[in-house]
């Protein structure tokens, strides 16, 4: 096995030991010190993915972006091409579960978004070093995605995915900011 797939299989079972009450805590607090941000402030248009446990809880962020008039949009996955497309969502009715469990946009539902349409895109990750690198989960979708993305990017992690390090490839980006519960780490 890889370092990079030990570090992600460590990962997840250090994330599903976390007692629901700290899940449900820590997701909240990081969701407030996003809606702080100026990134989140500024943006009209967000990328996020729907989250599955035990990863940070993104539904109440959705919904604040609604709330607020920001345009969401949501990854689905093309996996024949190894790429990704954003697709808007404006309810949660316009999702559907797909490969692994992922609830992804019913493409007769919702409409397609350009990378360039986007002014903040929350990028997930199973680890992140304090650099802004992240570790994902190994479809490399994400990767191929940012290449062409000029928006700000940020992570959303828990405490326990915070390492000091793991093998980091050239072709790897880090994001510009990671929230956690208890801080805001500013890469750039």
């Amino acid at each position: 096995m890889s370092e990079k797939n030990a570090i992600r299989e460590k990962m997840k079972e250090t994330l599903e030991a976390l007692p629901k009450p700290i899940y449900e805590d820590y997701s909240y607090k990081i969701a407030c010190r996003l809606f702080e941000t100026n990134e989140w402030l500024t943006a009209r248009s967000v990328g996020i993915t729907v989250s599955r446990f035990p990863e940070v809880d993104t539904f109440q962020i959705i919904r604040k972006a609604w709330e607020l008039g920001k345009m969401v949009a949501v990854p689905k996955c093309v996996p024949q091409e190894k790429r990704m497309v954003f697709r808007t969502l404006t309810e949660f009715s316009q999702l559907e579960s797909v490969f692994y469990g992922l609830l992804e946009p019913i493409p007769e539902q919702t409409s397609a978004v350009k990378a360039d349409q986007l002014d903040l895109l929350i990028v997930p990750g199973l680890a992140f070093s304090p650099d802004g690198f992240r570790l994902g989960f190994g479809g490399g979708y994400y990767d191929r995605f940012l290449t062409g993305f000029s928006g700000k990017t940020l992570s959303l992690a828990f405490p326990e995915q915070i390492i000091s390090r793991f093998p980091v490839q050239k072709h790897d980006l880090p994001v510009e900011k990671i929230i956690t519960p208890d801080k805001v780490i500013d890469i750039t």
